[in-house]
């Protein structure tokens, strides 16, 4: 296709607008995995806490599966926030309400460095108290064959001592 040579084309004239592109969209997803890992690696930093059924101690050695039991996590995609929920084991002896407040800072301050959303929500369930004499069979269930026992400290946190 040639041009016409008979039409004269002012280029000062010519609206830019129409040659406007649209704005770029960035998308980033976050799997729920994600969150479950950071959820279980600030976990792992708490003294005197568990996640239901053992999943923390199998996670740590490895032995995880698809996902973790005890942590979900919902994301609003339209206010870029998250919602976790953690249902986790309390040592006994521990103020429920400080150790509720040290978890939700730790998640809350990790997620939003680590993913850049806003933390919305952090639900902490407590479901069960656990004994320092649990604490420590549930540790010697889950060394490895011919793992030295060492004293653990949940021994060393709480004592009967009045």
């Amino acid at each position: 296709m040639t041009l016409d040579p008979k039409i004269k084309v002012d280029n000062k004239k010519v609206d830019t607008k129409e040659f406007q592109l649209p704005e770029t969209v960035f998308i980033r997803d976050i799997e729920n995995r994600v969150f479950q890992s950071i959820v279980l690696q600030c976990l792992a930093q708490t003294q005197g806490i568990s996640l239901v059924e053992g999943n923390f101690i199998d996670h740590l050695l490895g032995r995880s599966a698809e996902g973790v039991k005890g942590i979900s996590a919902e994301q609003d995609d339209k206010s870029q926030s998250v919602h976790i929920k953690v249902e986790v084991n309390i040592l006994y002896g521990i103020s429920i309400p400080e150790k509720a407040e040290e978890i939700q800072i730790k998640l809350a301050e990790e997620i939003t460095k680590l993913t850049g959303l806003h933390v919305a929500c952090i639900h902490v369930i407590f479901k069960n108290v656990i004994s320092v004499e649990e604490a420590n069979k549930l540790i010697q269930q889950n060394l490895p064959q011919g793992a030295p026992h060492t004293r653990s400290h949940l021994d060393e946190e709480y004592a009967d001592e009045f």
